[in-house]
C-alpha cells in the first residue's frame, strides 16, 4: 500500500483541461517488472503535478480507435502477449494522428516485439510468435536478440545531451538513477537523444556512452522512450520523476510546463500544521496512517505533554490531535495549551484522550465536555468500558448537516465501548450509538465558545485506524478544526 504512504507536492495546474492520459498495462510479466505496483505509482505521479487526468486499462487487447479518441497520451506499462490487429493498429494511428505516446524501461523488448525470456538462457529470445511490424517505430528503437543486456544494477549519473528540448530545458546537466542501464540499443534513424549514461565494464556494461532518454516522430505524433524504471526504487529517484512527467507532458501537447523539479515526497505549503499527541496509553501504531497520504496535512509528532505543549505551540500549529492519556499538565504547558484554545486553535480528541488532563476541570468542562473516571469520586461512580465489541455508530439529525461528519456513512467497528462518563449538556452530538454498553453520544463538539474542539470515541483498534469511514471522520474533523472545512 505505498499508495498510502506517500505524499507528493500538488503542482497548480497551469491550464483548465488536464491531460487525458490512458495507461496500457496488464497481463504481463510480474516477477521482473510488476505491473500491480508500478502502474498505481506512475497513476499518482501524473497526477498529482496536476497537469494529467489519469485512466487505466489492463486488458488492452480490443481497444478500438473510438476507446482512444478522448485521450491526448497513451503509456504503456505492458509486457503481455500481443493486442491483435484492431488494437495495434488503433494504437498506431492515434499516435500518427498527432497525440503521444510514453513508453520506458522492460516495454523496450518483449512480446510486443516477438520476443519471449529463456529462463535457461537467462536472456530474451526471438519468440514463436511474430512481433508487432510497426512498434519498433513507435518506441524509436529495434533490439537484436544477440544485444539485448545489461550490467549488474547500479548507481549511475544520467547526462542531458540535448538541453534545448523542452523536456530537458531548464534542468541540472545531469541526475542521478539507481537502475539497470540498458545497452546495445539500434535507435532508428528518426529519433534525437536527450540523454545518455556510461556503461561501465566494470559493471557489465559496454564501455560506451548509452541512450537513456530520446524520443521519435510518429506521423503528426511523437513518442518518448526511457530506458530506465526497473521497480519503485528506481521510480522514485527524483531524476526520473522530473524526467517521467515532463517527457509525458511534452509528448501529448508538444511543450513542457512543469517545472524544473517536482518533489515525490513533499507536502502542500500551506497545508494544515496538526500536532500529533501520544503516550501514557498503548495504542495501535496504524494511527499513524491517519496522516499519510493527506496532502493538505502537514504533521508532527510529540510523545509527552512537555514535548508538545511549548510555548511555541500557538505559532507553529492549526490543530492539536490528541491520542495521549495523562492525569495532569505542569503549569507551563497548561499555559501554552489554554493559549492555544483561547486563540480558536483546532482540537481533535481521540479515544483514551478522553482521561486527558482530567486534574485539570477547565479542561475536561470547558473544552472537551466529557470526562472518563477511571476511579470512583465524589458524586459520580466510576466509568465502565469492554474491549473488542461491534459498535454501530450513526448521525444525529444535527451530525447529518454538520461539515465534521459530513459524507461520513453509519460507521460499523470492532472498537472499545465507554459508559458511565460525564457529559456537558453544551456539547453538539453529531453521531451516537444504541449500543448497551455504550453511553450515546460517540462523536460531538465541546462546548468552547473559542476553538474548534471535536472528540472521537472510537479509536481503540487497528482496524478502526483502518476503517475508510473512520478516516473520513478524522480527516474532517481536523479541517474543520484549522477552520478549512466550512
Amino acid at each position: 500500500m505505498w499508495l498510502a504512504i506517500i505524499a507528493v507536492l500538488m503542482i497548480p495546474a497551469l491550464h483548465a483541461e488536464r491531460v487525458k492520459t490512458l495507461i496500457l498495462t496488464g497481463e504481463s510479466d510480474t516477477q521482473y517488472h510488476d505491473w500491480r505496483v508500478s502502474t498505481p505509482f506512475l497513476r499518482s505521479l501524473l497526477e498529482h503535478t496536476g497537469r494529467f487526468d489519469v485512466k487505466v486499462e489492463e486488458q488492452p487487447s480490443g481497444i478500438t480507435a473510438n476507446s482512444l479518441r478522448p485521450f491526448d497520451l497513451l503509456v504503456l506499462n505492458y509486457m503481455g502477449p500481443r493486442w491483435g490487429a484492431e488494437t495495434e493498429h488503433a494504437v498506431e494511428e492515434f499516435v500518427r494522428s498527432g497525440k503521444g505516446m510514453l513508453s520506458f524501461h522492460g516495454v523496450t523488448y518483449g512480446p510486443l516485439y516477438g520476443m519471449k525470456y529463456d529462463d535457461a538462457a537467462q536472456r530474451w529470445m526471438p519468440g514463436p510468435d511474430a512481433g508487432w511490424p510497426a512498434y519498433a517505430s513507435l518506441i524509436g528503437a529495434r533490439w537484436k536478440p544477440s544485444n539485448i543486456g545489461h550490467g549488474k544494477r547500479h548507481v549511475f549519473p544520467v547526462k542531458w545531451t540535448n538541453r534545448d528540448h523542452p523536456i530537458s530545458q531548464g534542468l541540472t546537466p545531469e541526475f542521478l538513477a539507481n537502475d539497470e542501464l540498458y545497452h546495445r540499443l539500434d535507435l532508428l534513424p528518426a529519433t534525437q537523444v536527450l540523454a545518455t549514461a556510461f556503461s561501465d565494464t566494470a559493471t557489465g556494461g559496454t564501455g560506451k556512452d548509452e541512450p537513456i532518454i530520446w524520443t521519435t516522430a510518429a506521423g503528426k505524433g511523437r513518442s518518448v522512450h526511457i530506458t530506465l524504471g526497473h521497480d519503485l526504487t528506481a521510480m522514485s529517484q527524483p531524476g526520473f520523476v522530473t524526467a517521467f512527467a515532463r517527457a509525458a507532458e511534452w509528448a501529448a501537447t508538444g511543450q513542457v510546463t512543469l517545472p524544473a523539479a517536482i518533489p515525490l515526497f513533499a507536502q502542500q505549503k500551506n497545508g494544515v500544521r496538526v500536532l500529533a499527541v501520544t503516550g501514557g496509553h498503548p495504542y495501535p501504531v496504524s494511527f499513524y496512517t491517519l496522516f499519510e497520504g493527506q496532502d493538505d496535512i502537514v504533521w508532527s509528532h510529540a510523545t509527552s505533554p512537555r514535548e508538545a505543549f511549548t510555548p511555541d505551540l500557538m505559532s507553529r500549529f492549526d490543530v492539536l490531535v490528541l491520542h495521549d492519556m495523562w492525569e495532569d499538565l505542569e503549569p507551563a504547558a497548561r499555559e501554552s495549551l489554554r493559549a492555544f484554545v483561547e486563540a480558536g486553535k483546532g482540537i481533535v480528541s481521540i479515544h483514551h484522550a478522553i482521561v486527558d488532563y482530567t486534574a485539570w476541570p477547565w479542561w475536561w468542562q470547558e473544552v472537551i465536555g466529557g470526562k472518563f473516571f477511571v476511579k470512583e469520586q465524589p458524586g459520580h461512580p466510576a466509568s465502565a468500558y469492554k474491549e473488542g465489541v461491534d459498535i454501530v455508530v450513526t448521525r444525529t439529525e444535527l451530525g447529518a448537516s454538520h461539515p465534521v461528519t459530513r459524507d461520513v456513512p453509519p460507521l460499523v467497528v470492532n472498537d472499545e465501548a465507554y459508559r458511565g462518563m460525564w457529559h456537558s449538556p453544551e456539547i453538539k452530538v453529531l453521531m451516537e450509538t444504541a449500543f448497551p454498553l455504550n453511553d450515546r453520544p460517540v462523536v460531538y463538539v465541546g462546548p468552547n465558545p473559542k476553538a474548534r474542539v471535536v472528540y472521537i470515541q472510537l479509536g481503540h483498534s487497528d482496524s478502526t485506524m483502518r476503517y475508510p469511514g473512520y478516516r473520513k471522520l478524522v480527516r474532517n474533523a481536523i479541517l474543520w478544526g484549522a477552520r478549512r472545512l466550512n
